[in-house]
Order: structure tokens, then C-alpha cells, then sequence
């Protein structure tokens, strides 16, 4: 038997733990095992993934950027979520504000996440940049509550959400994966409306280098892309990771987090 492929992720909430065990027992039964080990942050994740610890790393579009440049673009993305491909900011604020578009953010206070979050701190600069509105023309009220994680435990976003409530923000910049488990109603039902939503783009992947093969990735990410929805003992896996099925990479998807990591001059590591 070959030896398991070794999968970095990191713990950003407790489950982790069961969702990657619940991987290594499915990637058990097929041509292509697993095992797993944990990380605190995707600093050391990613400088794992560079220093041959993981042959496969679970990144945020971060961490990817961030693989890809540390590479020159020589490492690959075996697979993603089906929510990945289809990722959005939304700009949000108190229902009745009278905010209908990212111009009115003009002398206005917005609420961001973390600053290594890409949903809520790095790309909703470069939509208002796109749009012509300098975050110059604001102020910008940083929330800086879970570095390291790029975002994953939803708390900065949580608390941007707050600071509004709060009257510490006219509105916040949160990601749609916030928005829909948490933004509407756990705050208070129909306290938030969205006034602006970004185009779709690419979120989490499963990266390697050229170190691993393909002859090594192929019958994983095959294995990875026959998790089926309707089979019951695949789905509490699925579920706990938020999505319906595993697919292939879009790597366009990427063209705007690289090109907000470019003009904000985002670190290689926080």
C-alpha cells in the first residue's frame, strides 16, 4: 500500500477535527489514502506546503495568491468546493440607512474584517477602487479579530456587523457565506439590508506543488470528486464543509485577489 497523502488544513473552528476524520476514513476505502495534520494559521500552513511537510495544502484564495507567488506560479489546484467557484462581498448596513450604492460610502464609516480576510478586508478596497470611490473618502474601521485565519472563523465579519449596530460604522463589508448563516438574523431579524453586492469569484482550493505528481494526484482528486450528495454516509462530511459536491479548479476566479494583493501591496505572511 502507498503512503497516505499527507492534507494540511487549518483549525479555524472545532470540527475541523471531525471533517478531516471523516475524510481520512472515506480516502480508507479507495486507491488514494489520506491523513491529516492541523495548523493555527495559514502562515504555517502554507510555509509547510513550500518545506515538503504536506503534499496538499486546504487554502483560502490567500493562500493561494500568496503559494502561487512564493512559486512563480509553479505549484497547481487539484480541486475546490462548488461554493468557491460562485464567492461575493456584499456591503451591508442598517435597514432604512438610505445606502443604495458604494458612492454613498463617501464620508461614511465602513466597518472591515480581518485584514488577511480577502472577503472582508482585501477586496471589498479593490471593488470600491474599481468603482472609483478611494477608501481615502471614508473611514475605514478595521476589525482586526481573528489574523491568521484569512477570515475563516466569520468573527471580524461577526463584529464588523456590530460595530454597525453600534453606531461605530454606517456599514460593513462582509462575505455572502456571513451574510447568509449569520448577517440576517442571528444580530437581529431585519436589522441589515445589502446596497451593493461584487462580482463572483474564487475562494478555497486544495493545492500542491509540482513535487507531487500526477500520477500521486489524480486518483485522489478523482476519489475527492466522487463524494456524493446523495450517499448518506458522504453527506454529513459535505455539509459540515459547506458545500453540495468537490470540482475542478476555475482559476480565473483569482484574477481579482491577485491584482488586489498586487496594489495594496498585501505581505507575503501576517
Amino acid at each position: 500500500m502507498s503512503k497516505p497523502l499527507m492534507v494540511g488544513a487549518v483549525a479555524y473552528t472545532p470540527n475541523v477535527v471531525t471533517i478531516w476524520e471523516g475524510m481520512r476514513d472515506y480516502f480508507a476505502d479507495g486507491p488514494a489514502q489520506l491523513d491529516f495534520v492541523l495548523f493555527s494559521n495559514y502562515g504555517s500552513q502554507v510555509d509547510a506546503l513550500l518545506d515538503g511537510m504536506v503534499d496538499i495544502a486546504w487554502n483560502t484564495n490567500l493562500a493561494w495568491v500568496r503559494t502561487v507567488t512564493q512559486t512563480g506560479g509553479a505549484c497547481r489546484a487539484l480541486a475546490m468546493r462548488d461554493v468557491d467557484t460562485v464567492f461575493q462581498t456584499l456591503f451591508v448596513a442598517r435597514t432604512g440607512s438610505g445606502l443604495s450604492d458604494l458612492d454613498g460610502l463617501r464620508g461614511r464609516r465602513l466597518a472591515l474584517g480581518s485584514r488577511d480576510s480577502a472577503q472582508a478586508a482585501i477586496l471589498p478596497v479593490h471593488f470600491l477602487t474599481r468603482a472609483g470611490v478611494s477608501a481615502n473618502e471614508m473611514e475605514l474601521v478595521r476589525i482586526d479579530s481573528d489574523v491568521g485565519k484569512h477570515g475563516d472563523t466569520g468573527r471580524s465579519e461577526l463584529d464588523a456587523l456590530r460595530a454597525v449596530l453600534d453606531d461605530r460604522a454606517d456599514a460593513a463589508a462582509i462575505g455572502i457565506n456571513t451574510w447568509e448563516a449569520i448577517g440576517r438574523d442571528e444580530l437581529m431579524p431585519g436589522a441589515f439590508e445589502e446596497f451593493w453586492r461584487s462580482p463572483t469569484y474564487c475562494h478555497c482550493n486544495f493545492t500542491a506543488l509540482p513535487s507531487l505528481s500526477e500520477d500521486q494526484s489524480a486518483p485522489w482528486v478523482d476519489q475527492l470528486l466522487a463524494m456524493d450528495w446523495d450517499n448518506p454516509d458522504h453527506r454529513p462530511i459535505l455539509e459540515m464543509e459547506g458545500l453540495r459536491r468537490w470540482v475542478r479548479p476555475k482559476l480565473d476566479g483569482y484574477a481579482s485577489l491577485f491584482d488586489a494583493v498586487r496594489t495594496q501591496g498585501i505581505p507575503s505572511r501576517w
